[in-house]
């Protein structure tokens, strides 16, 4: 009864609209009140969460993302990738995908991602007669690599409350997220050749294209530095992230030249807020943790298990399902928070690698961000570009079903996500 309360008061909460970290840190003060009369744990238990080194990355590379969006590198890595493929017919829904995939790599944000490349791309598709649904379809799909390829904050977040290791879920994110980019901008292009979407631009000449990939070095190697520092070992995830932050202000200040000192501060009071925001969550979390532990709800998940017969497939199946519905209605943050330490337990006791999990788990969440009604991505583009919802719905629903076939994929081959790590010397 008491887990049935727990789970209806949260529900009830979060559909408020109330902050997660509220509606979480309230229904575990409620379940502390109840079972033990007091809610004195709550200090040890928000200390035991906020007490991990690293979680220092998240500042870093929140302050890494916002200093390379402020220098505007993604106006470089777009004109790079147009020129490359964008005289190419239906090349230019390629080149957004391509822009997406390298600034998911900087930024570790998926709404980033969709806001920052679809200001600049959805204008220049429409100008080359894109049909508007395939248009807001490619930024919504493309937006969701900012949270698979590395470095993510979701990631993160999911390695502070499973304590897998971050370094190699990093690079357990590459290979789907490079496989997955390349099936939405094949799906792309295809879709633009079937609606006769074939005007382009000129090719303007392979000297052309040398000097806007000279133009773009610089972003383009901001995530082969960070991981190809992890792969190599030659620092680690929360080393990565302090390197990253110094090479965005290397490239912002010296290279490009974009930013100035008031820049900086504002770029400093975002990671501030970003950092703030995301450290309260993982406090609530960490309550909310000791709630459902006093209550033995990753216990009853184990007996119930148990008891249906459900191995590892089964018991994978049934999580996925429902993670796919929660992303219906709930962000991804609360998602990871809320399910992870309650699957935790069963998780191990099955012996599922928590590194695939995790892969499989951002790959659902993904889908999360362009299923309604809730969809972040969805909305982002809805800002920018005014359009009817229902429009920006139905250009995404393709990539929705393509996000399904990959989660099936990477779950049937987790070869595919543990081969890089373990390649790097990752005990996974």
């Amino acid at each position: 009864m008491t887990i049935t309360l727990t789970f209806l008061a949260l529900i009830a909460l979060l559909l408020t609209g109330m902050p997660i970290f509220a509606a979480i840190g309230l229904t575990s003060m409620g379940v502390l009140w109840i079972v033990e009369g007091k809610i004195g744990a709550m200090g040890d238990a928000v200390f035991a969460s906020l007490n991990s080194p690293l979680l220092a990355a998240i500042p870093m590379f929140a302050f890494m993302a916002h200093v390379m969006i402020k220098a505007r590198v993604v106006d470089d890595l777009f004109l790079t990738a147009n020129r490359m493929v964008g005289h190419l017919p239906g090349g230019l829904g390629f080149a957004t995908i391509l822009s997406c995939t390298i600034f998911a790599a900087i930024s570790g944000s998926s709404v980033a991602t969709a806001l920052t490349i679809g200001s600049t791309a959805i204008p220049q598709m429409q100008r080359f007669g894109y049909r508007a649904r395939d248009t807001y379809g490619i930024i919504a799909a493309g937006g969701t690599l900012g949270i698979l390829i590395p470095p993510s904050g979701p990631m993160i977040l999911y390695s502070v409350v499973s304590d897998a290791s971050i370094g190699a879920l990093f690079l357990a994110g590459v290979i789907p997220g490079l496989l997955i980019a390349l099936a939405f901008a094949v799906f792309s292009w295809l879709q633009a050749r079937a609606h006769g979407q074939t005007r382009r631009e000129p090719w303007q000449g392979f000297g052309r294209v040398v000097q806007a990939l000279r133009d773009s070095i610089w972003a383009v190697m901001m995530p082969v530095v960070v991981l190809g520092g992890i792969y190599l070992g030659v620092f680690t995830a929360t080393e990565a992230a302090g390197i990253g932050a110094l090479y965005a202000l290397f490239v912002a200040v010296v290279i490009y030249r974009t930013v100035t000192l008031r820049d900086l501060m504002g770029c400093l009071w975002d990671t501030m807020h970003t950092t703030a925001m995301l450290f309260m969550i993982i406090a609530a979390a960490g309550v909310f943790g000791h709630a459902i532990t006093l209550i033995r709800l990753p216990n009853a998940v184990i007996e119930a298990v148990t008891q249906l017969g459900l191995g590892q497939t089964g018991f994978l199946f049934v999580v996925m399902v429902a993670i796919f519905v929660l992303g219906m209605f709930l962000e991804t943050i609360a998602i990871i928070l809320i399910t992870t330490p309650i699957i935790l337990p069963t998780l191990i006791a099955l012996d599922v690698n928590l590194v695939w999990y995790g892969i499989l788990l951002i790959i659902n969440l993904e889908l999360a961000l362009i299923t309604p009604p809730v969809g972040m991505n969805l909305f982002v583009i809805k800002g920018i570009s005014n359009a009817p919802l229902a429009e920006i719905i139905r250009g995404a629903a393709p990539y929705v079903g393509l996000l399904i076939a990959a989660l099936f994929v990477f779950w049937l081959f987790p070869s595919l996500s543990l081969w890089l790590p373990v390649k790097a010397g990752f005990g996974v």
